[in-house]
């Protein structure tokens, strides 16, 4: 069993920051990479953010100067500082990781969601 757990969202004015939080625990071999996707009522999910194991990191367009998206292997967690935040940045934020959990098993797995919304 593996589960993804996030905190951190909440209601930001347009300008401000949050800093999102999304930690893996359970039967861990091995954490891979690990990103932060958003979906926005009515909207498809979207990929904001990924980091590999070794550090590695790509972001979408939409976010590229504003969001850093950073890990700590040792604490099996990721995070994602948003700066400069927008109303369009308003969404659920999930977190995924692909988990080796067996010598013979990899996945992928999800949080939970959590809430982000900027509006003055």
């Amino acid at each position: 069993q593996v589960q993804l757990a996030e905190s951190g969202g909440g209601l930001v004015q347009p300008g401000g920051s949050l800093r999102l939080s999304c930690a893996a625990s359970g039967r861990i071999f091995s954490v891979y990479a690990m990103g932060w996707h958003r979906q926005a009522p009515g909207k498809q999910r979207e990929l904001v953010a990924a980091i590999t194991s070794d550090g590695s990191t790509n972001y979408a367009d939409s976010v590229k100067g504003r969001f850093t998206i950073s890990r700590d292997n040792a604490k099996n967690t990721v995070y994602l500082q948003m700066n400069s935040l927008k109303p369009d940045d308003t969404a659920v934020y999930y977190c995924s990781a692909l988990i080796r959990t067996t010598i013979t098993t990899t996945d992928t797995y999800w949080g939970q969601g959590t809430q982000v919304t900027v509006s003055s």
